[in-house]
């Protein structure tokens, strides 16, 4: 798992747009929006909790047709974003914000790779084990924060609005 945050998405597209290769393989690649807090107390890396997924948008299905095939971030994505992971068979995961110290316990390793410079956006591979995450959206669209309301307000006899 890789960590990107705006300012490495803008970094690693125009690096991309001059024609350079990532600093990481996109192909089969999961990306966590995060900018983690520095690592304490013998820990692989400080509070790691989710970004908003929306920041990452415009620059999201460039990476997925790229080889980009998951996301782990919080909150909706936008419909452009949703068609490319149709289109090329991507995921996109839901960690839940505010939990980022719990959230850093499944991250059992964390390397600098590029961007030093950017800090806490600095661009890092992230071993995690046992990481809990919610598939939000799947590979055929199917999207958790549209069915979910509309499934259980069927079950419970509400009108769908």
């Amino acid at each position: 798992v890789y960590t990107l945050r705006d300012a490495g998405h803008q970094r690693l597209l125009e690096l991309m747009e001059q024609g350079h290769k990532p600093p990481f393989p996109l192909e089969n690649a999961v990306i966590y929006y995060v900018g983690p807090s520095p690592a304490a107390g013998g820990r692989a890396i400080g509070s790691a909790g989710p970004t908003t997924s929306s920041r990452m948008d415009p620059y999201t299905p460039f990476l997925i047709q790229r080889g980009l095939r998951g996301m782990i971030g919080k909150g909706c994505r936008d419909l452009q974003v949703i068609q490319a992971m149709k289109e090329y068979g991507a995921v996109y995961f839901a960690a839940t914000g505010g939990a980022g110290a719990l959230l850093s316990k499944s991250i059992v390793k964390a390397e600098l790779l590029a961007w030093e410079e950017l800090g806490t956006e600095a661009l890092r591979r992230l071993t995690v084990r046992d990481m809990p995450l919610t598939v939000i959206i799947d590979s055929q669209g199917r999207n958790l924060y549209e069915d979910g309301p509309r499934d259980w307000r069927r079950q419970h006899g509400y009108p769908n609005d």
